[in-house]
C-alpha cells in the first residue's frame, strides 16, 4: 500500500527559482504522468511490475471513461482474509513495534535516522524524533499491530518498518473508513532483498482484517498512478545557515547581506486576537475545519478527539494558533505547523536543519497570507532555518507573496483500491500526510 523508500518530495530548494513563474502550472496531466512511467528506468521494473498486481489505478487504463469511480475491488468475507503473516526470507521475522516501549520507539527512531528519506545528493535525511514518532502513530483508534517491524532473527536488530494509522476519508461526498500507510523503511543493506513488496502485502493484509479496504500514501517516485502531484515550497528563515549546508545557494547578483535582507521578517506578529491553541479551542477548532476540508475533493473528516490529538501544541512535534476575536471570544481562524528536522550530513559545521511544515489552516475573518506570515515569524523566534508548504489546499497564494522558493522534488499522493476517472489539482487535496 505504500512505498516510502526513496524521496519524499523535495528537501531542498530549487537553485532555479526563477524558473517557477506560473506558480499555478498543473503539471498532472493523463500524458506527463504516461511518458514519465514510460521513460523509467529499468531498475524501477520490478517496483511496477508489484504495482501492477494491486488494485491501483494503471497506467493503461488512464483516460478510459467507462470506469466507476469507487473501490476497484470489492470487500471479501473477512474468514477469507490471510490468517497468518506473510512468508518473509528465512533470516528474518515479524515483530510488531510498541511505540509505548522507550526502547522499541528509540530502536525505530534509529532505524529511521540511519536509513529512512534523503534528498537525491545525499546532503539531508529526514529525522523524525522520538516524540513525533509518537504522536504520528497513535491517534485515536490506532491499532498496535499496524506498526510492524522486520528483525533479523539471530541478533534481534530492528531492520526494516512499516506503518499504518485510520482515517475517515471524505472522497467528494462520500466518507471512507481508510487507512494512512507511512514509514516505510529497509535498512540500507538489504535493500536489494526485495522486503518492500512483502511488507507492503502484510500491512495491507493487517488493514484488511479489521474490515478497511482502502489507503492513502505518498511517495517522492512516480507509481502507477497518482491521485494528484505536489510542490514542496521552501521559505528561508536562516539564509546564511540553508547556503552554508547546501540547502540553497545565492543567486547571480545576489550577496549574503542582500539575502539576510530579503528574507528578514517582522518582529512580532500582526494579527490582534493571535495565541496559541488551548483545549478549550479544540470544539470551535472541530467546526473551523470541517467546513474548510469539506470544499476539496479528497479530504479528512475530524472528530474532537482527533483534532485535540493532531492539532493540541507540544513542544517540538506541532505547534497551532488560533485567532479570537476580543469582544465575542468567537475563534475565527487557525494556522499550525508541525516540527520536522533533517540530518545534515558530511557537514563539519551543522548537524540538523531545523524545518517547519505547514499542516491545516482555516482562514475566514484574516487573510491566509496573514496568517502565514504570523506562523513565519513565530518559527523565526523558535530559531526554525526553513518554512516549509506543499502547494495543497489554498496555500498557492501565498507561496510567491510571502517568498517562497520552489523545491526541486515532487510529492505523489495515491490512493489504494479507490479510482478516480480524473488525477487532481493539488489545490483539490486537502490531506497533508506526516
Amino acid at each position: 500500500m505504500a512505498e516510502k523508500d526513496s524521496p519524499s518530495g523535495s528537501s531542498k530548494e530549487n537553485p532555479n527559482p526563477d524558473q517557477d513563474s506560473d506558480v499555478s502550472r498543473f503539471q498532472n496531466t493523463i500524458e506527463n504522468i504516461v511518458q514519465k512511467f514510460q521513460g523509467s528506468s529499468l531498475q524501477n521494473h520490478q517496483e511496477h511490475k508489484f504495482w501492477e498486481t494491486q488494485p491501483v489505478g494503471q497506467f493503461k487504463d488512464l483516460g478510459d471513461s467507462s470506469f466507476p469511480e469507487g473501490p476497484i475491488e470489492q470487500p471479501t468475507p473477512l474468514s477469507e482474509v490471510k490468517q497468518e503473516p506473510y512468508n518473509l526470507p528465512t533470516l528474518y521475522e515479524w515483530t510488531v513495534c510498541d511505540m509505548d516501549s522507550d526502547e522499541i520507539c528509540n530502536e525505530v527512531y534509529v532505524l529511521l535516522t540511519n536509513n529512512y528519506v534523503e534528498d537525491d545528493d545525499n546532503l539531508f535525511r529526514f529525522n523524525y524524533s522520538k516524540e513525533f514518532l509518537r504522536w504520528g502513530l497513535r491517534p485515536p483508534g490506532y491499532f498496535k499491530n499496524w506498526h510492524i517491524g522486520v528483525r533479523v532473527k539471530s541478533s534481534k536488530k530492528l531492520v526494516a518498518f512499516i506503518t499504518a494509522i485510520p482515517v475517515k476519508m471524505r472522497v467528494r461526498d462520500e466518507v471512507v473508513q481508510m487507512a494512512e500507510v507511512n514509514f516505510l523503511c529497509v535498512h540500507k543493506k538489504l535493500r536489494s532483498k526485495r522486503l518492500a513488496p512483502v511488507m507492503i502485502k502484510e500491512v495491507t493484509r493487517r488493514i484488511h482484517l479489521e474490515n478497511i479496504w482502502q489507503a492513502a500514501y505518498t511517495a517522492g517516485i512516480l507509481l502507477p498512478t497518482p491521485l494528484t502531484t505536489c510542490q514542496y515550497w521552501h521559505r528561508t528563515l536562516n539564509p546564511k545557515k540553508l547556503i552554508d549546508v547546501g540547502f540553497s545557494r545565492l543567486g547571480d547578483r545576489m550577496t549574503m547581506s542582500r539575502a539576510i535582507k530579503l528574507y528578514k521578517l517582522p518582529n512580532s506578529t500582526a494579527t490582534p486576537g493571535f495565541r496559541k491553541m488551548e483545549i478549550r479551542d479544540v470544539p470551535k477548532v472541530t467546526i473551523l475545519l470541517r467546513g474548510y476540508l469539506s470544499r476539496f475533493v479528497v479530504a479528512p473528516t475530524f472528530d474532537d478527539a482527533e483534532v485535540a490529538h493532531w492539532l493540541l501544541p507540544q513542544e517540538n512535534v506541532v505547534d497551532s494558533f488560533v485567532v479570537e476575536n476580543s469582544e465575542t471570544r468567537e475563534v475565527t481562524d487557525f494556522f499550525s505547523f508541525y516540527t520536522l528536522p533533517s540530518s545534515i550530513l558530511n557537514n563539519p559545521n551543522y548537524s540538523t536543519l531545523k524545518a517547519a511544515y505547514t499542516f491545516y489552516h482555516v482562514s475566514t475573518k484574516t487573510p491566509l497570507l496573514q496568517l502565514t506570515q504570523d506562523a513565519l515569524v513565530i518559527a523565526k523566534q523558535k530559531e526554525f532555518d526553513v518554512f516549509n508548504a506543499l502547494d495543497v489546499m489554498e496555500n498557492e497564494p501565498f507561496l510567491k507573496e510571502l517568498k517562497f522558493g520552489r523545491g526541486d522534488g515532487q510529492l505523489y499522493y495515491y490512493l489504494y483500491n479507490y479510482r478516480l476517472r480524473e488525477s487532481l489539482k493539488p489545490s483539490e487535496l486537502g490531506l497533508v500526510m506526516l
